[in-house]
């Protein structure tokens, strides 16, 4: 099941289920997923079946939403600061080309490995451990809260103190943490993270900063089990022109860690168990343009798709005019 969140032609938040010929049910008396999210819980029963009770014979056109901009990310949390964005990296094993040269690169001594290979190999060695095993960490880190996501269809922002805007292409997990600090795994969706490689290049201390950039996700939830293969296309389009286009890969048969590891090794702290929060967590990149040694510009829109998860998510590159003005503190 995919479901969405966008606004009627009346303006109203409205829940909806997409089919694969692009037509939307609404959900009746819903206006988040979040409260659907809320009332599986609190009836212990699968959203999925929730949905299904109230899907309405009032519909709606995806293509039309889409081109009209009533499409928003398919679940959030109604008081952004308890909706926490974060990510893991390195994760993930590439093209059959690049693990080729990665497993050359990873015969060499130990010692001599930078820090980022170091990790990718522990993750190869121990990021998928057997049943209840506890197996080895990511690489993790802070994206923001709940106003750094912006809508599908949406602007994301070049501030002026960033050196580039380019996008990264991935999954992310969407949770909530119920009244007993368990926590529960609404579905998935297709994400940009967006960061700023440049940056991050200068100093791999300077990784924190580069992540504190907008992100979007959506447009459509999959709800119900993430297949084990995930193939899509990511592309980048400059003056309507196709500058970059690239295969991706992932789920866990394309991935040095488990999506259950990378959750585990979230979760496990007891603060990001609190009680109502939602989760956007990245599950780390699969490609992106920086990886062909592409600059973004102002105007290019990105587009990351796969069959398994619907219409394509498309953000515009927006830079900010103004100039990098420092900031003062007041004393008190």
């Amino acid at each position: 099941m995919r479901v969405i969140q966008y606004r009627g032609l009346d303006g109203a938040r409205r829940v909806g289920t997409v089919s694969d010929d692009g037509n939307v049910n609404t959900i009746r008396g819903a206006t988040t997923s979040y409260e659907l999210a809320l009332e599986a819980i609190k009836k212990k029963l699968p959203i999925e079946q929730v949905i299904q009770n109230r899907v309405s014979d009032e519909k709606d056109n995806m293509g039309k939403i889409i081109s009209d901009k009533r499409i928003h990310v398919p679940l959030h949390h109604p008081d952004p600061y308890h909706q926490l964005i974060t990510g893991t990296g390195l994760s993930h094993l590439g093209s059959a080309s690049a693990r080729n040269s990665m497993h050359e690169k990873l015969s060499d001594d130990e010692s001599a490995m930078t820090d980022s290979m170091k990790m990718f190999k522990w993750g190869l060695d121990g990021g998928k451990p057997h049943e209840a095993a506890i197996g080895t960490q990511a690489e993790w880190f802070y994206k923001g809260d709940g106003d750094w996501a912006v809508d599908p269809e949406a602007r994301l922002l070049w501030p002026a103190y960033a050196l580039d805007g380019g996008e990264e292409v991935e999954l992310v997990g969407i949770y909530i943490v119920d009244e007993e600090s368990c926590v529960w795994r609404v579905g998935y969706a297709l994400a940009n993270e967006y960061s700023d490689h440049i940056m991050e290049k200068q100093n791999y201390l300077y990784l924190a900063h580069s992540k504190l950039r907008h992100c979007s996700y959506g447009p459509e939830l999959l709800i119900g089990e993430l297949p084990e293969d995930i193939k899509g296309t990511a592309r980048l389009i400059r003056s309507n022109n196709v500058i970059w286009e690239e295969n991706w890969l992932s789920g866990n048969k394309n991935m040095s860690h488990s999506i259950e590891n990378l959750e585990h090794h979230h979760f496990k702290y007891p603060e990001f168990r609190r009680k109502g929060d939602v989760h956007i967590h990245f599950f780390g990149a699969a490609t992106g343009s920086f990886t062909k040694n592409i600059e973004s510009q102002d105007g290019d829109i990105f587009e990351i798709e796969s069959k398994s998860f619907g219409h394509p998510l498309r953000n515009t590159l927006s830079k900010i005019k103004s100039e990098d003005k420092k900031i003062k503190v007041k004393p008190l």
